[in-house]
């Protein structure tokens, strides 16, 4: 199998790597150019003149990009190159709709597509410990698995292309009410004079512990943010998630309010810092004792 990576930022960059580790990675390619021509180098890999130049040499493409837009822009740009035989997975978060899209211009082309979004942050992808949701042919997913296996700890099939998508969507939502729930805590464990890494400990230890409380409390609390997961895309994400609620008449309390908590903080410019950067909405509330500030 030779794997190409499109797209190499905090997640791509670590998924390339742990491809290499494998033997998989064939060759990158990035729209900021210097990324991609540091890790070719780095890695002995090709970097690959256009998406096109990429998808020549690989019989697997992977894309790990921001936006829907940009998405379908290197689906766009690859399709001249693919055929019978080749496949195209998306580890992008995106919504459904934009990958039931790309599939038909993959398949269109001749070949194939599957959605991958993952779970597990910045460290899962540098540590080959993500979580794959995934959707498309049975076929398609058991052919991709040493390429998972490279990447991350388990890859789940959850059904047609688009089921991938919705089942990140369920991810961010939860993600979403437990960055609420554990900011929210914490700064009241703060204001009430309590030794906050005890606090992180303790709780962590009980019925509330969780992934994030481990791994962001003891930042969050230093008033350290960095990403992670940039805030800025965590709002991207919700927003396909509000729309999803939407079309079926919902709106959904926690995305409701968590949008809204992301748009202060990023107007003040924090949108690139991570997302535990909540806190410091969440301290200022005892700090001014404000009843109606969130």
């Amino acid at each position: 199998m030779r794997v190409g990576v499109i797209g190499l930022g905090a997640m791509g960059n670590g998924m390339a790597r742990n491809l290499h580790r494998h033997g998989l990675l064939a060759a990158v390619w990035n729209r900021s150019t210097d990324k991609a021509e540091a890790l070719a180098r780095e890695l002995d890999v090709a970097q690959a003149q256009d998406p096109q130049a990429l998808a020549r040499v690989c019989d697997v493409v992977l894309t790990c990009v921001s936006r829907d837009e940009d998405v379908l822009d290197v689906i766009a740009a690859v399709a001249g190159a693919l055929d019978d035989g080749k496949l195209v997975v998306d580890c992008s978060t995106i919504a459904v709709d934009t990958a039931l899209a790309a599939a038909r211009h993959v398949q269109a082309a001749g070949a194939a597509f599957v959605d991958a979004p993952v779970s597990g942050g910045k460290e899962g992808a540098d540590n080959g410990q993500l979580v794959f949701m995934v959707g498309g042919d049975a076929q398609h997913v058991e052919r991709l698995q040493p390429a998972f296996d490279a990447m991350g700890k388990s890859a789940t099939h959850m059904g047609p292309v688009g089921a991938g998508q919705a089942a990140k969507a369920v991810n961010q939502i939860m993600a979403a009410g437990i960055n609420q729930a554990v900011t929210e805590a914490l700064a009241f464990g703060e204001a009430s004079g309590l030794d906050m890494a005890k606090v992180i400990d303790v709780v962590s230890g009980g019925a509330a512990g969780n992934w994030f409380l481990e791994k962001r409390g003891p930042t969050m609390v230093q008033g350290v943010f960095t990403p992670g997961f940039k805030l800025a895309l965590h709002h991207k994400d919700l927003s396909i998630c509000k729309q999803m609620a939407a079309a079926r008449g919902v709106a959904l309390p926690v995305i409701e309010m968590t949008l809204k908590h992301y748009e202060r903080l990023m107007q003040a410019g924090h949108g690139d810092e991570d997302i535990s950067v909540l806190y410091r909405s969440k301290r200022e509330m005892f700090e001014k004792g404000n009843l109606k500030r969130l």
